[in-house]
């Protein structure tokens, strides 16, 4: 578990509903440790999941202290590289989650990362919570975490798309980025950026758990029903070439680094790959080349056609 709002809660983890008195909690504690504990056949990673779960909620202090939206001290950063989810809380009010520490000139940026998947993330909070009914402050940790799990998951999308935002931002002056593309009716594409390695779709997501790659597709229980990731950011990508009639270096998916155990992932054959699936936290050495194909790009006239034909949602 970390501090991403599409995680599952202590509550989710141990299968119990948040209005559990402390009895239903300790059974359920104890049912679910023996259902995955490694040495009866169960899985360590969920094993580990349901020992989280417990330290965060099992003894009335740590509860109360949850629910009251209080961060635990030994908690891991959240994935916006900040504890606010405030952060870039509106399309006029992007600000990169960690602060700067020198002067060195940042990539271009247009477009406001996030801006979108906050904004609906706050439209079906307000429907969640009741159209009329006043939210004080809709990023209170204790609001999120007792919203259902599709509405923290809008979240957690917001939050990843501005990690990877103030990531490509430290690249430098070499660097362009738009955020934010009309994709048409495949929605939108969450960043194109362009450097001399190439010109690169990128989609940012945390689905709030481990994911692998399947024929040629990201599955994992997080998911919902029918999605299906690497199809969606191709169809994206290939609405963004079609309208620029730009084309792209390659495609990757920008995850948590806890989601998959490798940095970089192929989907697709070595000869024509469908995308990458990337680490976070591997993102600047992909874009800066290490597994880009051979041969550079034109960034000054890539840069000037996308500037004139982008279109923002």
């Amino acid at each position: 578990m970390t501090d991403s709002p599409a995680d599952a809660t202590p509550y989710e983890v141990l299968g119990v509903a948040a209005t559990a008195d402390d009895e239903e909690l300790r059974r359920a504690y104890r049912r679910a440790a023996r259902e995955t504990h490694p040495d009866l056949g169960g899985d360590a990673i969920r094993f580990r999941r349901v020992q989280v779960a417990w330290e965060r909620i099992g003894t009335p202090a740590a509860r109360r202290a949850y629910d009251t939206g209080s961060r635990p001290t030994s908690a891991p950063s959240a994935p916006s590289g900040g504890s606010s989810w405030r952060r870039g809380s509106g399309r006029d009010e992007y600000a990169p989650p960690t602060a700067r520490r020198d002067s060195r000139p940042r990539a271009r940026s247009h477009g406001h990362p996030g801006g979108r998947s906050r904004e609906v993330f706050l439209a079906a909070e307000r429907e969640w919570v009741g159209l009329g009914d006043p939210i004080e402050d809709p990023y209170a940790p204790s609001l999120i975490r007792s919203a259902p799990r599709y509405i923290r998951r809008l979240l957690g999308e917001a939050l990843a798309e501005e990690a990877t935002a103030s990531i490509v931002a430290d690249m430098g002056i070499g660097v362009t980025v738009w955020h934010d593309l009309d994709a048409g009716a495949e929605g939108k594409l969450d960043h194109v950026v362009l450097m001399p390695s190439g010109l690169w779709a990128l989609e940012s997501i945390d689905w709030g758990g481990p994911v692998r790659i399947d024929h040629g597709e990201i599955v994992g229980e997080t998911l919902e029903p029918g999605e299906r990731p690497v199809k969606e950011l191709v169809r994206a990508a290939r609405a963004v070439q079609k309208q620029t009639r730009v084309r792209f270096t390659g495609r990757l998916l920008v995850v948590p680094d806890s989601a998959v155990d490798h940095d970089v992932q192929l989907v697709g054959s070595p000869k024509k790959p469908t995308a990458y699936v990337v680490r976070r936290s591997a993102l600047g050495q992909v874009l800066n080349g290490v597994w880009s194909p051979e041969g550079a790009v034109d960034v000054f006239e890539i840069r000037d056609r996308l500037q004139q034909t982008v279109r923002f949602v």
